[in-house]
């Protein structure tokens, strides 16, 4: 790889994108390339610079890349995502075998959902960071596909095309957020019992329709229910029996909202002999009757709980 220059911070050029001064008259601007795009014309060397109101990531899935972030000196290689604040100064250098996307984002576009989600993105942006994503085939398996299917849509645009542009980059950002959010966890809790809490979670998936007891969720797992729950506790708040609930109010929100069967079907399908037990518990932790909930299609189903609130 060439070394990146050491250029002083008062000559650091700004970009819209590299090497660009201006960028397409939009307020909510979402642009995407493949790295070698740009790289391969600058001989794999990208110099360091900024780019005022927009936010970057660099997805890498193959190969190694060099990165000069605010000063300091990363080698990395794929896959990993490095996330860039429009302030910090920025270069790269890469091998030439370096595979995977660029993504920018314009700052409104990032905000204007911040806005009504709690800062949802501005862990990703409060300081570069760079988000291991080895281990994780499951999350590039759901990554590259929203990055090509951003590519796409960039390529050839069609009625909708800001809109689908701003959504799928959001849905990429979110999936960011959330291995940022794990790995926090876990640098916090320890990595056995991160392992041990996502072990758990998967059995959940697995099982909840069968209604499992917590104690045959800590055989599986081949630790006892009390120190079962106590993790569960510590890492999410909830106990262990209230997580596999949530879960499983969470499958009835589903398919009381987008599947046309009766309530006792979706009961017995979930596991309930008694429909009318199932409307009981149903009200008790959501707050409303399945037939009143059917009544409110705007509720967030990502949340059962939230439902009562």
């Amino acid at each position: 790889m060439s070394s990146l220059s050491r250029t002083a911070p008062s000559e650091i050029p700004q970009f819209a994108l590299y090497g660009e001064q201006t960028r397409a008259d939009s307020t909510e601007f979402v642009h995407i390339e493949l790295i070698e795009t740009r790289s391969r014309l600058h001989d794999w060397h990208i110099a360091t610079h900024t780019h005022p109101g927009l936010f970057q990531v660099l997805f890498l899935f193959g190969g190694e890349v060099r990165a000069s972030v605010s000063g300091a000196l990363w080698e990395c290689r794929g896959p990993v995502a490095i996330t860039i604040h429009p302030s910090v100064a920025h270069g790269f250098d890469f091998s030439p075998e370096a595979q995977g996307y660029v993504l920018t984002v314009e700052q409104n576009v990032v905000f204007a959902v911040a806005e009504n989600h709690g800062e949802l993105y501005s862990s990703l942006f409060v300081q570069p960071l760079a988000i291991d994503l080895a281990g994780l085939p499951e999350v590039r398996a759901r990554l590259e596909p929203l990055l090509k299917n951003l590519i796409a849509e960039a390529a050839w645009p069609q009625y909708g095309h800001t809109l689908m542009l701003e959504w799928l980059a959001r849905s990429a950002l979110l999936l960011l957020v959330r291995v940022h959010a794990e790995h926090r966890m876990a640098d916090r809790s320890g990595r056995s019992d991160f392992e041990l809490f996502s072990r758990f979670r998967a059995e959940v998936e697995r099982h909840f329709r069968q209604q499992w007891q917590i104690g045959q969720y800590a055989d599986a797992l081949r630790v006892t229910p009390i120190r079962l729950n106590r993790l569960c506790l510590k890492l999410s708040g909830q106990s262990a029996f209230d997580l596999t609930q949530d879960r499983l109010m969470l499958e009835a929100c589903r398919k009381l909202t987008y599947v046309p069967a009766s309530i006792a079907s979706i009961a017995y399908e979930l596991g309930f002999q008694d429909p009318a037990y199932f409307s009981r518990l149903f009200k008790k932790r959501i707050g409303l009757t399945p037939r009143e909930f059917r009544r409110h299609p705007d509720q967030d189903l990502t949340d059962p709980a939230a439902i009562q609130r």
